[in-house]
């Protein structure tokens, strides 16, 4: 047997290990700074970097511990004119919205205000700091037998942020899946020039007027100090995971999303395939304890992730995309043989249907706890495992159909492209209602989210790159898709601006709050259309290889490795970077 061979053999069965072990680790801080820990910072995202992968830094880091720290904090930004960012305990966007811009910014960490404030059952709300984790929370009301109605799906994240990008869970019932809906107050502390005000203010939020511009903010009108949230009773869901062909998944794909509350769909399309998540309430007294504990957002040991991560790069250094689909047809296996990660009782999976509460089933995440040293998130920089892209983009419920039947032509002309985006659970599609919010969804969607390889050399192109950056401008130009504001390469935010309506609205807002513009930055001035250096307009060598353009030029790509830029082959405006003669 060759060497190529027994490789293929050996990082498949690490693959299999990787998604069955179980264990725990500790993330690096996202704010690290010398001088008695404030001064001289630096500021880092979870996955260790930026789109552009440039540092961010700022002159000075506050970690305020109450909402009266925090208004002082805020006063001495305001007071000595500097701009302003907020970060969170873990900083899980991947979008540079924590860069204040320049050496000379200040960081607010939200790490200390993480208290449950008050849940009060007669009025089913609770009312928590903006730095509460969303497991805390969520495990917080099932104690007074209340429910947050929806979460994202990894519990890692802070309840500031979840509100300020938008994140959502799947569901096109009542409000829909994005937390912010559920926001019905808010206190925010804003800046001040004026001294008699203390260089600061606080504002009670309750208007629905002011709510629209709150809800999703970027963080661009100030610093969430509180959220009131609006609960359910405490219920109970049915899961249950269906595989079957993808053969008619365009015409299936609405219709699934209005018959499951809670359901998705993961889509495997280089083996045709997909995974209907059948979720839906079930009366609280119906038997079950199940839990979800999804495979992707365990703790791992180091040398697994290091593995897995290099048996990536010799695929990708030896142009060998078979090789990736056996890893992929093997993870769908797994996945489904080990039911996702979720739980009957006595915490195995012993089948379908999994029936337990909302609030262990409905977001999950172990990795970040600590135990020891030497296991960690699959994505954590310490392991040196993981390194990827995201695209995650809203496409309309009118015009899904016709995007996922351009996605199979790209399919059909190339199944083993897909292959990589599959070791990443393939392509995620949750729904998401559309909103009053200012910067929410616009319309009732699709959230489509793919996950993909990223070389950790940024002048290094990636095996079939033209393919995920044809879907990419598939969904965000051909089919007008709405870019997750704290996921996606900076190309996915090329006029995204122009696709909220009430844009217009939300800045006179942010006059209001802000009229400095101390919270605003250059990347959040560029997404919301106000800079006219744009997202993406790098000339640079290379650029289109990380997203920061869309390629013009061969250089923009990496023609001395034959990469050349081309036209899309199903959507002939796409501008890819594609390897050739």
């Amino acid at each position: 047997m060759d060497a190529c061979k027994l490789w293929l053999i050996a990082s498949s069965l690490v693959h299999w290990l990787l998604l069955l072990k179980t264990s725990h680790g500790t993330p690096l801080p996202p704010v690290r700074c010398l001088a008695n820990g404030s001064f001289n910072c630096t500021v880092s995202g979870t996955y260790g970097t930026w789109p552009d992968r440039s540092p961010c830094r700022a002159a000075r880091a506050l970690f305020p511990a109450s909402e009266e720290e925090l208004v002082t904090a805020v006063a001495f930004g305001s007071r000595n004119k500097m701009k302003m960012k907020v970060v969170s305990k873990s900083s899980h966007s991947m979008t540079k919205l924590v860069c204040p811009g320049g050496d000379e910014g200040l960081i607010i960490s939200t790490q200390k205000l993480d208290r449950i404030v008050q849940v009060d059952p007669s009025t089913k709300t609770v009312v928590v700091d903006s730095g509460v984790q969303l497991q805390d929370l969520v495990d917080s009301v099932a104690k007074f037998g209340l429910s947050l109605p929806h979460s994202p799906y990894w519990n890692g994240l802070s309840i500031g942020g979840v509100i300020s990008t938008g994140a959502h869970g799947s569901s096109l019932f009542g409000k829909g899946s994005a937390v912010h809906e559920y926001v019905i107050a808010m206190r925010l502390i804003v800046p001040s020039p004026s001294a008699e005000e203390g260089y600061a203010r606080v504002i009670n939020v309750t208007s629905e007027a002011m709510l629209n511009a709150a809800r999703v903010s970027l963080g661009v009108l100030g610093v969430v100090s509180q959220a009131t949230l609006a609960l359910e009773p405490l219920f109970k869901r049915s899961v249950r995971i269906q595989q079957k062909a993808d053969a008619s998944l365009e015409d299936e794909i609405v219709e699934h999303g209005r018959m499951a509350e809670f359901g998705d769909v993961a889509w495997y399309p280089s083996q045709k395939t997909a995974l209907f998540r059948i979720d839906n309430r079930v009366p609280v007294d119906t038997p079950g304890e199940g839990v979800n504990e999804f495979l992707g957002f365990r703790p791992e040991a180091t040398a697994l992730l290091r593995m897995l991560r290099m048996s990536e790069e010799l695929y990708e250094a030896t142009n060998n995309p078979a090789g990736k689909c056996t890893m992929s047809t093997l993870q769908v296996d797994t996945l489904v043989m080990a039911g996702m990660g979720f739980k009957n009782q006595l915490q195995k999976f012993t089948g379908y249907p999994v029936i337990g509460f909302q609030n262990k089933i409905q977001t999950t995440g172990t990795c970040e706890n600590v135990l020891d040293q030497h296991h960690f998130c699959p994505w954590d920089p310490q392991a040196h495992g993981l390194f990827f892209h995201q695209t995650t983009v809203s496409i309309s419920l009118d015009r899904i159909r016709d995007f996922i039947v351009d996605v199979k032509k790209l399919r059909d002309m190339n199944p083993s492209a897909f292959c990589g985006a599959e070791l990443y659970y393939g392509v995620l599609l949750r729904y998401v209602r559309g909103s009053m919010a200012f910067l929410g969804k616009s319309e009732d969607s699709v959230d489509v989210d793919i996950t993909y390889y990223r070389s950790r050399d940024a002048h290094t192109p990636r095996l079939n790159q033209d393919v995920y950056e044809e879907i990419e401008q598939l969904a965000v130009f051909k089919y007008r898709g709405q870019p997750h504001w704290g996921k996606n390469r900076n190309v996915a935010f090329i006029g995204a601006a122009e696709k909220y309506p009430g844009l217009a609205t939300f800045l006179q807002v942010k006059q209001s709050l802000d009229s400095e513009g101390l919270f605003s930055s250059e990347w959040s001035d560029a997404m919301l259309g106000l800079s006219s250096s744009g997202v993406a307009n790098s000339q640079a060598k290379h650029c289109a290889l990380e997203g920061l353009c869309l390629c013009s030029s061969d250089e923009h790509c990496a023609p001395e490795k034959k990469y050349y830029c081309r036209p899309g082959r199903v959507f002939a405006n796409a501008r890819v970077c594609r390897k050739g003669s």
